[in-house]
């Protein structure tokens, strides 16, 4: 090939330069709001009560009597050695323990408390919200 049929292909390239700048859009602001209100808490509570009752037996046994249930009642027998001829074991009484139990409500008023976040922009040039 003669060099005056030399054909010239040019090769380019591109480039890319990236560059970054800040730009100042202002900020936020958060404030934080708290609300209360007053609720009626209405919860069922159980109350106990005791009645004591002292019964006489004032009877001989042969051997001491257990503590024992009758129903909702417990039995607590309580013996007395007496001197006759001969001892014997003599239940004097019983006391006899009945447990009650009722239930009732008691409304109460409580506080509670909800907090709320409100957002607000805040434009960068003039301070103004």
């Amino acid at each position: 090939m003669a060099e005056s049929e030399l054909t010239v292909i040019p090769i380019l390239e591109e480039s890319v330069v990236v560059t970054k700048r800040t730009v100042d859009r202002g900020g936020v602001r958060i404030t934080k709001l708290v609300h209360e209100s007053e609720e009626i808490v209405d919860e069922l509570l159980r109350q106990e009560r005791v009645t004591v009752e002292r019964v006489a037996i004032n009877q001989p046994v042969d051997h001491t009597p257990t503590v024992r249930r009758e129903g909702d009642t417990l039995v607590i027998p309580i013996l007395e050695e007496v001197v006759v001829v001969e001892k014997r074991l003599m239940l004097k009484e019983e006391i006899r323990v009945t447990m009650q139990q009722t239930n009732r409500r008691q409304p109460q008023s409580v506080t509670v408390r909800r907090e709320e976040a409100v957002i607000e922009r805040i434009n960068a040039t003039d301070g103004k919200e």
